[in-house]
């Protein structure tokens, strides 16, 4: 069965840039994952086998369109393997924690297949924002065949 990461969890990055992962997550993850630059300035991370799954997906972009390789070069450029320490953390690289503003407080929200962790500032915005217009959202969703 396919790990399905939900929830939104609260934690701080501490001065060597490590954060604790939730417990939930982590026994998905199998002692490691994938960090990439996210969309909406957030991160994104992966279990193992869906940055498999992904990687094919962007295998097949061509290449001969210039949006698709940008997509690519800036979305594996900061991917990284992290590995978990005997606390549940995880490294997040400098270039990602400037990416996604992240600097003390952080939210890590499940997203299905992958979590987020975001700066605590950006994901209130953003939240705030999608409650506000959550009604419009939804209406738009049967577009997506939901």
């Amino acid at each position: 069965m396919k790990p399905v990461f939900m929830g939104e969890y609260r934690h701080s990055i501490d001065t060597k840039g490590r954060i604790i992962i939730p417990a939930k997550f982590r026994d998905e993850l199998a002692g490691k994952c994938i960090l990439t630059r996210g969309l909406d300035g957030c991160l994104f991370g992966y279990p193992m086998d869906e940055w498999q799954n992904l990687e094919e997906k962007l295998k097949k972009l061509p290449l001969t369109k210039k949006d698709a390789r940008s997509f690519v070069r800036f979305f594996y450029s900061a991917a990284t393997e992290s590995e978990f320490d005997k606390q549940g953390r995880i490294n997040i690289p400098q270039s990602l924690r400037s990416h996604a503003g992240v600097e003390k407080k952080c939210v890590i929200v499940g997203v299905s297949n992958r979590f987020e962790i975001w700066s605590e500032d950006r994901w209130q915005d953003f939240s705030d924002n999608a409650e506000e217009n959550f009604d419009d959202i939804a209406e738009n969703m049967i577009d997506f065949g939901l």
